[in-house]
């Protein structure tokens, strides 16, 4: 059985041979929905790279206490991925962000491009930033990882392009590219990649020479055409590959 993930602030470190209680929504969920019992393992982590390994000693109504077995604090990727989404219709954008997280996508910034039908104004902001922090913590939540995404404020196009230079590599996925990302070998001495995804309308003319222009490399992903919620995924499984997640 995989020990199940969840993510708690310690108040002293944590180290072997000592207990931790899990309250809160974590320890509620733990107990309630979860059902965790007696002896079972489980893991905590602080999103940071923290992480527990241990057994659960004790039980309460909304809380449990965990037997600590092992700490580890672990090191961040050596190469890390940034997905710029574009604000899409329905829930297309919200797909792209979780399975980006469960690949090990380090950041996420949601794009307002130029054609992307979902507006986020006024108050919407706010709860919206809320809601995709929500949903990437939910996916290194199940994908167990101990790091966990941070979703940065909406930027505009004029933004994107100011922020290139802040990365090592950024990738523009635009099926009119002229290289595909499968032949793209230029990974290797590079920290930070970003992905930029376009909404369902696909990025405007306007934007990928600004984008290009600001050093970004457009990129293909072969002859199908995938939407929003897949092309960024689709992305970082190659890059991951590349990177030897795979083994």
């Amino acid at each position: 059985m995989v020990e199940p993930l969840f993510r708690t602030e310690f108040a002293t470190p944590p180290a072997p041979g000592l207990a931790v209680t899990l309250g809160g929504s974590e320890g509620k969920h733990a107990v309630n929905v979860r059902r965790m019992r007696l002896g079972e393992g489980i893991q905590l982590s602080d999103g940071k790279g923290l992480r527990v390994r241990g057994n659960v000693s004790a039980l309460g109504n909304n809380s449990l206490t965990v037997a600590i077995g092992s700490v580890t604090q672990e090191e961040q990727p050596a190469i890390c991925l940034t997905i710029i989404q574009a604000l899409a219709k329905g829930d297309r954008d919200e797909l792209s962000i979780q399975a980006a997280t469960e690949l090990g996508c380090w950041a996420v910034v949601p794009w307002q491009a130029d054609r992307s039908i979902s507006k986020w104004e006024g108050q919407k902001i706010a709860k919206s930033v809320e809601r995709w922090q929500t949903i990437v913590a939910e996916a290194a939540k199940q994908s167990l990882r101990v790091f966990e995404p941070v979703v940065s404020q909406p930027i505009s196009s004029k933004q994107l392009v100011a922020t290139i230079a802040s990365y090592d590599l950024v990738l523009v996925l635009d099926p009119t590219a002229g290289i595909g990302l499968g032949s793209l070998d230029v990974l290797a001495g590079h920290k930070s990649v970003a992905i930029v995804v376009g909404p369902e309308g696909g990025i405007s003319d306007h934007e990928l020479v600004a984008l290009e222009t600001a050093g970004a490399k457009r990129v293909h992903l072969g002859e199908p055409i995938l939407r929003t919620s897949t092309a960024g995924v689709a992305a970082i499984a190659v890059i991951q590959a590349k990177l030897g997640m795979w083994g």
